[in-house]
């Protein structure tokens, strides 16, 4: 046994995508959990394999086994049932890239205890709202970047509400728990729980806050099974490896992490590696992927946009086999150069925080650069209209998931929130909110989210395609396009543009860009209107927030 993809799988290998649509199947176990059925399994049977490759900017690295994993989430286990958690209590762990992320994750899932990972970047406003909205009953930070100090910020507003603490790190708090000090004085033994303590595949395992691109961010709920559907998500579209090193990109703060950080890549086979940065740089992180051999790696289109400007010549990618991108739309550009600095093209996936990777280019078929690519098997995806009927080829509507069958990996609601969640699951199907349109081969194309297309003299205008034709300028860092209100077109397409060291702002320029647009798509779709600013406004996970840019041109 190398991977225990066999022991939830009939079928591994597939010919086609037509195949993998038509026969893959994940066999589900009852009282599925992720710490007993995967890692205590591994630790027990290939004690030895490599879970997790972990290393810093200050030349720091750790290499934990599954030996390791069991050895530690059975610690962190005890040590939460020592601070009082049980059974359904919600924990927020917010750490970064710390590999104590993993032990308290494990740990709390062989209690039943809900994870709740959020980022270091959070401030006490922020806290405050979390701790009161998903009634969190203790927290697990780490000792750096002022976090402790917000979370003691947070203590004096919440006057009636008292959380337990816990810091990592080597240096005690007031008030707080320290982490590394109860890890090593924790027993090691730690037997799985039976009876009515016992978790069950519809027990809520893990909650994230979505980033609040239009509002605030609301709480998406998992259950057990979630990480089974990410067998999808690593070995079918990631196309992880057997013994392999898989890197995404991700803060744990951010669901991206469970995506490419834990659970499709261990019932694979496949080793993760993180690198805990202080600050990004796209150098040290090229350097750290080939020093450590890394085999697959998936990160965001933002992310490609500053290795291609690397001089990739001085770095060895022997050892990299496969590259995927997700988590906002591809430009065709970034494809493009990658492919002819690499020979590797970029997958692009599409899924959501309250799914697992939904739409995506997969092993066997060949990548549309700007397509998403094609449905995943475990969901039954449709494009619709405002009538809710099924969109025609090369129609835009709403991208909507079928949920006659309890899909796996589709999110169980908005966590305490049943009228938000009936605002998105209704009439048999869930509605993501954004918007693509298939053509006549099956891809599915971005258009951008619902709420941010813009209507321009009977014109409907999505984004992502003026977006991409504005960055493909050299002189383009960044750009948002949104709609601005207008008395004739009902509203005309703005760009509000971050420009590179190279170039100034002026009249001159707006021409040049506006002229460029009109050559690389429809003449219609360019921007009338050109701000350029020092920064876009975005939410604290890195995406733009167009509401925010239309709601200061409405004053």
């Amino acid at each position: 046994m190398s991977s225990l993809l066999n022991k939830f799988l009939s079928k591994v290998e597939f010919e086609s995508y037509d195949d993998f649509k038509d026969n893959f199947k994940i066999n589900i176990p009852q009282n599925f959990n992720f710490a007993y059925d995967i890692v205590d399994e591994y630790a027990e049977k290939i004690p030895d394999k490599i879970a997790l490759v972990w290393c810093d900017d200050n030349d720091n690295d750790r290499i934990f086994t599954f030996k390791d994993m069991k050895y530690y989430s059975d610690k962190a286990a005890n040590f939460f049932k020592k601070c009082g958690i049980k059974k359904g209590d919600t924990v927020m762990l917010t750490l970064k890239a710390r590999y104590e992320f993993w032990f308290c994750l494990l740990g709390l899932h062989k209690i039943g205890a809900i994870a709740i990972p959020a980022t270091h970047m959070l401030r006490t406003e922020d806290i405050v709202y979390r701790i009161e909205s998903a009634k969190i009953k203790m927290v697990v930070c780490i000792g750096e970047e002022g976090v402790p100090e917000y979370f003691d910020g947070a203590d004096k507003e919440l006057k009636d509400i008292e959380i337990i603490k816990a810091i990592v790190g080597n240096e005690g708090r007031d008030g707080w728990f320290n982490f590394t000090k109860e890890i090593e004085e924790a027993s090691v033994e730690f037997e799985r729980i039976v009876g009515d303590e016992n978790t069950s595949n519809n027990d809520i395992s893990l909650v994230y806050f979505s980033s609040g691109t239009t509002g605030l961010p609301k709480m998406i709920q998992h259950d057990f099974t979630y990480p089974l559907a990410h067998i999808v998500t690593a070995k079918y579209w990631q196309n992880v490896v057997d013994d392999g090193l898989h890197y995404t990109v991700a803060d744990t703060g951010w669901a991206k992490s469970v995506w490419g950080q834990i659970y499709g890549q261990w019932i694979s086979g496949s080793a993760v590696f993180v690198y805990d940065y202080d600050r990004f740089d796209a150098g040290n992180m090229l350097e750290k992927a080939s020093k450590y051999g890394v085999t697959t790696y998936c990160a965001p289109p933002t992310i490609y946009r500053f290795l291609i400007k690397e001089d990739l010549s001085k770095y060895d990618f022997s050892t990299l086999e496969y590259a995927v991108t997700a988590g906002e739309p591809l430009n065709p550009e970034v494809y493009n150069k990658f492919y002819e600095f690499t020979g590797l093209k970029l997958m692009e996936g599409f899924g959501q925080t309250e799914s697992v990777v939904s739409v995506a280019n997969f092993p066997w078929m060949e990548p549309r650069p700007g397509s998403m690519g094609k449905p995943a098997p475990i969901y039954d995806i449709e494009i619709v209209d405002k009538k809710n009927k099924a969109s025609d080829i090369g129609e835009e509507g709403e991208i909507t998931i079928k949920t006659d069958n309890n899909e796996l990996g589709l999110f169980g609601g908005y966590y305490l929130d049943p009228e938000k969640t009936k605002e998105v699951w209704y009439d048999g199907c869930y509605h993501t909110g954004d918007t693509a349109w298939m053509d006549e081969d099956g891809y599915i194309w971005f258009v951008g989210r619902t709420d941010d297309m813009i209507k321009s003299s009977g014109y409907r205008i999505g984004p992502f395609e003026v977006e991409s034709a504005v960055i493909s300028h050299p002189s383009v860092l960044e750009c948002a396009i949104t709609g601005f209100p207008d008395p004739v077109r009902g509203q005309v397409v703005k760009a509000t543009i971050v420009i590179t060291n190279d170039y100034k702002p002026s009249e001159e320029l707006k021409k040049e860009i506006q002229n460029h647009v009109k050559k690389v798509t429809a003449p219609y779709k360019y921007p009338r209107i050109i701000e350029f600013v020092d920064e876009l406004p975005k939410t604290i996970s890195g995406k733009i927030r167009r509401v925010e840019i239309r709601s200061k041109d409405q004053e």
